[in-house]
């Protein structure tokens, strides 16, 4: 991986956009394993539907960790100075994630040159599922 410079970004750029397959069931089930994270809102129908969903739904987290994903594939993890996330929807089976970032700010705190970045996890459907941000620090 090439660490972009903090001289060659530029606020407006865009992160190289990370899409994936839509959500499965065999995803929810390999997440659940990863993860430790077994809620029966995600993994049993007839749970999910006695709780007035119509299907079981994905993990919150697990888009969080592609928009985890999105960041360390652009830069090493220890360039990352803060990320924080907001739910704002319910990712069903079959909705294909795509995440996305985009340079806001550039800036130097703490004798380090940083941006901060705007990070979005939409369905193919352009609704968003998380909205954040995550402040990275370049060279």
């Amino acid at each position: 991986m090439k660490t972009p410079k903090f001289e060659d970004v530029n606020v407006g750029d865009a992160l190289p956009v990370l899409s994936l397959p839509p959500i499965s069931r065999t995803t929810l089930a390999l997440y659940a394993g990863a993860s430790g994270d077994h809620n029966p809102i995600h993994i049993d129908l007839d749970f999910a539907r006695r709780c007035g969903m119509p299907d079981v739904f994905a993990h919150g987290m697990l888009s969080a960790a592609y928009l985890g994903r999105l960041l360390t594939g652009w830069v090493p993890q220890q360039r990352l100075r803060r990320v924080s996330m907001r739910f704002t929807g319910i990712t069903q089976l079959g909705h294909a994630p795509a995440c996305a970032g985009r340079v806001v700010e550039k800036y130097e705190e703490a004798g380090e040159k940083r941006v901060r970045v705007e990070l979005r996890c939409a369905n193919q459907y352009g609704e968003d599922k998380i909205l954040g941000e995550a402040v990275v620090a370049l060279d």
